[in-house]
């Protein structure tokens, strides 16, 4: 385990209005009585004058009718839910302009754009801003002090200056420093910034052979299938059965082991690269049993090889699900499982990836000649930064890699390739829509209440948009919850094409693999992160179904940093960080002063999930 310095906490802030004005006297009450502001943005607790609440509702059905256009937008018309408020601002040497503070969903209520405009098209500045602490605080501009904004939370309300001039001010300055979270007003704001992420030497010559190479994309899924095809298979070392119950086997505050063969019940695995401490040698561990990880509590792991499986799930649903090889079925796969009512669940964007343009993988005529499937090219002028915001680092205690790239989420062939322009897997941070939730498909989602779901999408779960706070969609499911309440394997799991798996409708290839799932028990839900050493997707359903997932999904594929996944043990100002499989350390980014951590200490290319201790009043 390699010790690293832990980030250093800031102070945090942000904010905007009301739908409607909220009387003066309303407002000294629940400063008073100490009423969490954030929280009313979400409330019908407002003095309303008719035409002004008339007013916005016009302008919300605007702002729908935008979102749903099939036509080219900006990235800002894509967000529905958006309140705006411009000022006149001044500057310096008596300069004055316009300011428009954009809060890109009140409900989160933790994403801004400010623009300033200074009288003529080459000055003109827009700035993402970030308010870490949306429940506590909002932002709005004040037309009382013209030259930034005002942070409003339940014991004060201060004033920030932002900008006193055209091309200066603490915004320049914030921007010129170059950070991907640059403080300001004394740390209560974060300006995000475009940095560059990073790519180790597996995923910039798979990029380079794909975008600068004639017929690149066969040149990797050849050398894949050739050099990778079971390059990171483990099975696991059996001993002696086990004399008495192992570790949590009757802890009811566990999560539920799986359901395994008599023959296997008691038989002992060694996952030989297994980089987190479960308290005990790796060569005591049982199969198919859950075992506390070290140090952090609410965190377990478990191991099993396919072949271990109850004969009556391998029997079931056998038209849906493939028959095992004997490659797959001996092959160990580690899953860690984290208890989701002491964890907060994040998902963040990388700096590239997944992008919002189009996928190759729709036939043309799906296309109708937009600048992509959601009518948007690029994200600009929002930020994607790939990285952790430093308030949440020091609380982070887990992160793992997100699904697949753009190129590669989208449907090639099958009924979904020819719909919504070729389905594209949606995805959304911070309350900010990206890409579109689409039906059909596999979607883990965050409300704005914290709790955790996965499920198929349908047309009818859009009335949720508003309270999304993350989601990702990744291709269609590999477990469903059946009208029974038995774990239920997707109806495409077995077909390549169709479900989306690899690409290609004649490829049966086995390969190391993720995925996610649900697990319910009378007492507790949790959430399971699943690594396959070499697997297809019907050896991912027939694991999860073996642990009872209510709902499971893949995520992404090939390469162990692809299906990375971290620990980190706080000490302090201090932490350790401890991987799933050891050779993921080979994943950071490597300097002159030893590695850097991905997502918390340097920006990624790529997208993917984190975990933070929730707070004790949450």
């Amino acid at each position: 385990m390699s010790q690293k310095g832990g980030p250093t906490r800031g102070r945090t802030g942000g904010g905007n209005r009301a739908e409607c004005e909220m009387s003066h006297a309303t407002r000294r009450a629940l400063r008073r009585s100490g009423v969490v502001l954030g929280t009313l943005l979400t409330m019908v607790f407002t003095v309303c004058v008719p035409k002004v609440c008339g007013d916005e509702n016009a302008e919300q059905a605007r702002q729908t009718a935008e979102y749903e256009a099939e036509q080219a937008k900006t990235i800002v018309q894509l967000q529905q839910f958006r309140r705006s408020e411009t000022i006149v601002a001044e500057g310096s040497a008596n300069v004055h302009g316009t300011a428009t503070l954009i809060n890109l969903n009140p409900r989160i209520n933790s994403w801004y754009l400010l623009t300033l405009e200074w009288g003529s098209p080459d000055a003109r500045s827009t700035y993402h801003l970030e308010n870490p602490r949306p429940h506590e605080q909002t932002i709005h501009l004040s037309s009382a002090d013209r030259r930034g904004i005002q942070i409003s939370s339940a014991d004060h309300v201060i004033s920030c200056d932002l900008w006193s001039g055209v091309n200066a001010g603490p915004l320049e300055e914030a921007r010129a420093a170059a950070m991907p979270y640059a403080p300001l007003c004394n740390g209560d704001l974060f300006l995000r910034n475009r940095v560059s992420g990073h790519y180790t030497v597996l995923e910039w010559t798979s990029n380079f052979l794909r975008t600068h190479v004639w017929g690149g994309e066969e040149i990797v899924g050849l050398v894949r299938k050739e050099f990778f095809s079971d390059h990171f298979a483990e099975s696991g070392t059996p001993a002696a059965p086990a004399a008495t119950a192992t570790q949590g086997r009757k802890e009811q505050d566990w999560p539920s082991p799986a359901s395994l063969n008599a023959d296997y019940s008691e038989l002992k695995v060694a996952p030989q690269n297994l980089g987190i401490d479960v308290g005990q040698p790796i060569d005591t561990l049982t199969a198919g049993q859950w075992y506390a990880a070290q140090g952090i509590s609410g965190v377990f792991l478990s191991f099993i090889e396919p072949q271990m499986i109850s004969v009556n799930i391998l029997d079931s649903y056998r038209g849906v699900v493939n028959k095992l090889d004997s490659v797959e079925s001996r092959s160990l796969d580690y899953l860690v499982a984290f208890d989701l009512a002491d964890f907060d669940l994040g998902f963040a964007l990388g700096t590239d990836h997944p992008n919002v343009g189009w996928s190759p993988r729709p036939p043309r005529e799906v296309r109708d000649d937009l600048p992509g499937p959601d009518g948007i090219s690029t994200a600009a002028p929002l930020v994607t930064n790939g990285m952790i915001s430093p308030v949440l680092a020091v609380h982070t205690i887990a992160t793992f890699a997100g699904g697949f790239k753009r190129e590669h989420g989208a449907f090639r062939y099958g009924p979904f390739s020819k719909i919504n322009h070729g389905t594209h897997y949606g995805f959304i941070e911070q309350g900010v829509v990206f890409s579109k939730l689409l039906p059909g498909l596999a979607t883990i989602y965050v409300l704005d209440d914290g709790s955790v779901q996965m499920k198929t999408w349908t047309e009818a779960d859009n009335r949720l948009l508003a309270r999304v706070k993350f989601a990702r969609q990744n291709g269609v499911p590999l477990i469903e919850r059946s009208t029974g309440g038995a774990s239920e394997p997707g109806a495409l799991v077995a077909r390549w094409g169709p479900g989306n798996w690899s690409g290609s409708a004649e490829e049966d290839l086995r390969s190391l693999r993720a995925g996610v799932c649900l697990q319910e028990t009378p007492s507790r839900r949790f959430l399971i992160y699943g690594y396959f050493s070499t697997a297809t997707p019907s050896a991912m359903a027939r694991v999860f179904q073996a642990y009872g997932c209510s709902y499971a999904m893949h995520l992404d594929m090939n390469a162990l940093e692809l299906t990375y996944l971290a620990l980190y043990l706080h000490r302090g100002t201090q932490f350790q960080v401890e991987y799933l499989v050891k050779g993921m350390a080979q994943s950071e980014k490597q300097t002159d002063n030893g590695p850097l951590l991905r997502f918390l200490e340097y920006p990624d290319n790529r997208d993917f999930f984190y975990l933070v201790r929730r707070e004790p009043s949450r």
